[in-house]
Formats: C-alpha cells, sequence, structure tokens
C-alpha cells in the first residue's frame, strides 16, 4: 500500500494532483530562480519596470538559461516524478527493453524520415492567417512568436563549443527527459485510464503538449512530433525511446544553429525552410510509413516473445 494513499486514485485525482504539483512547483522554481538574481546582482528595479527584457535581453543570457532549466525542471520533471512518487502503484514511466538499441534506431530513423514532410508542415503553419474577425488574436500570436524568436536567437546562436553543450543541455537534454516524464509519461498514462483508447490519448496529449509551448507558428510540426513520441511509448512501453527523439530533434537545431552562427549566418537564415520537388515529399511520407511498420513489428515481436501484449498499458 501506497503511503499518501489507501487505494488508487481515481484518473480525476491523478490529473488534480499533477496540475497542483506543476502550478506550485512551477511558482516556486521560478521565484528562486528570481530571488537568485536579484540577490546576486541587485537589479530588482528593471524586473519590475521592464519584464519583458528579462526574456529578451541579450545581457541576461545567464539568467535566461537558470529560468528555462528551472522551467524544465520544476514544470515538467518534478511534479512527473512526485506523482509517480505517491502512486507508485501505477507505472508512468515504463522502461521495458531497455537496451533493445535497433528500437532505438528504427525511432531515429522514423523522425529522419518524415523531416522534409515535418519541413512542409512548418512552413504552412507560418504562412496561417486567421479570419479578419479575430485578427486581434492573430496580432497577439505573432507578438508572443516575435518574442519567443527574439529568445531563441539570444540563445541559440552561439559560435563557442563550451555554449554549444550548455545549449544542448538546458535545450536537449532537460526538455526531452522532462517533458517525456510529464507529457507520455505522466499525463498520457493519465489519459489513457479516462479514455481506454490509445489513439485518441496519443492525439489529446499531443495537443496539449503543443499548446503548452505557446507557440502558435510551430503549433503543428511539434503537435506531430508529439503523436510521433506517444505512439513510440504506446508500441514499445519504453519511456527513454521518446526520450532519446526528443533529445535528437532539439540537440540538431542547437547544432545547426552553432554551424550557422560559425558560418556568420544569422537567425533568419535559420529560420528559412528547404524546397524539394513533390516527389521528395511522397517518398518521405513512404519511407515513414516503411519504417514505422518495421518499428512496430520489431517491438511487437519482442513482447510478443516476452508474452505481453503490445495494447496492455
Amino acid at each position: 500500500m501506497n503511503g499518501y494513499t489507501a487505494s488508487p486514485n481515481s484518473p480525476g485525482k491523478s490529473l488534480l494532483i499533477l496540475v497542483v504539483l506543476t502550478i506550485g512547483l512551477s511558482i516556486a522554481m521560478q521565484i528562486i530562480v528570481l530571488a537568485g538574481k536579484v540577490i546576486f546582482t541587485g537589479d530588482w528595479g528593471s524586473m519590475i519596470t521592464d519584464t519583458n527584457s528579462i526574456y529578451t535581453g541579450s545581457s541576461n543570457l545567464t539568467f535566461l538559461y537558470l529560468l528555462l532549466a528551472s522551467s524544465s525542471v520544476g514544470t515538467f520533471l518534478l511534479p512527473a516524478i512526485f506523482l509517480q512518487k505517491i502512486e507508485s502503484y501505477y507505472t508512468y514511466f515504463p522502461v521495458r527493453e531497455i537496451t533493445n538499441i535497433k528500437s532505438y534506431i528504427l525511432a531515429a530513423a522514423l523522425l529522419f524520415a518524415f523531416a522534409p514532410l515535418m519541413q512542409l508542415i512548418g512552413e504552412w503553419n507560418m504562412r496561417m492567417q486567421l479570419p479578419e474577425s479575430i485578427k486581434e488574436v492573430e496580432n497577439w500570436m505573432r507578438v508572443q512568436e516575435d518574442n519567443m524568436a527574439v529568445l531563441t536567437q539570444n540563445i541559440v546562436m552561439v559560435d563557442r563549443i563550451d555554449l554549444l553543450l550548455l545549449n544542448i543541455v538546458v535545450m536537449a537534454v532537460l526538455p526531452a527527459i522532462a517533458e517525456e516524464y510529464f507529457f507520455r509519461g505522466s499525463l498520457q498514462q493519465i489519459f489513457q485510464r479516462v479514455f481506454k483508447n490509445h489513439h485518441l490519448t496519443v492525439w489529446i496529449t499531443a495537443i496539449i503538449f503543443s499548446a503548452i509551448h505557446v507557440q502558435f507558428y510551430g503549433f503543428f510540426p511539434r503537435l506531430i512530433l508529439g503523436v510521433f513520441f506517444g505512439y513510440m511509448l504506446v508500441w514499445s512501453r519504453n519511456i527513454w525511446i521518446p526520450i532519446i527523439c526528443h533529445f535528437l530533434n532539439n540537440a540538431s537545431v542547437a547544432v545547426l544553429a552553432y554551424v550557422y552562427t560559425k558560418q556568420g549566418k544569422t537567425y533568419a537564415d535559420l529560420q528559412v525552410s528547404e524546397t524539394y520537388p513533390i516527389i521528395v515529399y511522397l517518398g518521405s511520407l513512404l519511407i515513414t510509413a516503411v519504417i514505422g511498420w518495421f518499428f512496430y513489428k520489431h517491438v511487437h515481436q519482442n513482447r510478443k516473445i516476452n508474452g505481453e501484449r503490445l495494447d496492455q498499458n
């Protein structure tokens, strides 16, 4: 019996615990970082008069790194870990066949094969326009996107190897572990207990995963990534497969930004998408489907050997 509860919690109670932990720990971590900045710099005035400069000013890089790291840890990682501690009778972070290298290779190849189509979806998303009746909403979305672009530019466009390694830790390692623990681990498992339908669960979790980043002009590519990660966990029952793929996706951006900076290119250059002939997109779709089938069959065969059902929770 768990030390916190006499019987397993309902999905609603589990979700409530996760939300309360997320809000509380997120606020606590941000307060700690903000308080640390004030204590070490004595710069309380600028935080009150120009809050936006905290997030977009290039002179605050150390603080920005701490803020990003604390956001990953406080908002996603710690709530997920604490929920697992509280509800130890549930398995939120399954690790079946953790040493099966072929599963990781196939999963990574799946993302790589889909890259041209992902780029096309991103291009379409960037050109998205809302109806005139909600133009103010679109303007607000553009402002949020521009602010995030400035923040991202200040961090990723580096020409030093030490800063590249720091970016990989803060923008790839931490988010990959924290977000997959939270979304594919905790949230997806809770929703599965509610809906009892893996497809519905994967898509709802992916929608929340994309929306919570508040980057509207990257919503659909991130949604598709969330779907990939969700099915990877459902099929493999190994949380480390989506974690590794999430890491590779984020780390590739950090490395590419470093290469572009060394070549004298700008963040705007990094944002430019390649345009391919339609045969490339069709090939991308076909190869993705083939690799996806091989991945499914591979993990299915392993679980069949181990006497498990593939749709088992």
